[in-house]
């Protein structure tokens, strides 16, 4: 079995520090075939995250909705808030 600070030795990634200041990879699911990968600071808005989103996949940030389950993350709330971690997987929905 994996830990999550064993991943993050092998992925490369630089560790989170807990004061917000190691980058995040976060991977959005499309459910329509397409995952992508970006990579954040875990003080950035959900809004920030949709920008780099729009600009890897050529939409704009207004059109994207991103979510798990059911709950909707709202743009001014930071990802430290919403609790989300280096590695996860959230739902991109297109509007």
């Amino acid at each position: 079995f994996f830990f999550r600070s064993d991943r993050r030795r092998t992925t490369g990634l630089p560790p989170a520090v807990p004061g917000g200041r190691g980058m995040i990879e976060v991977i959005c699911n499309d459910r329509l075939g397409k995952k992508i990968r970006v990579k954040c600071n875990p003080d950035d808005t959900v809004g920030d995250l949709k920008k780099l989103l729009a600009a890897q996949t050529g939409t704009r940030p207004e059109k994207l909705r991103i979510q798990k389950w059911y709950t909707v993350y709202k743009d001014h709330i930071s990802l430290d808030d919403y609790e989300i971690h280096d590695g996860m997987g959230l739902e991109l929905y297109y509007n």
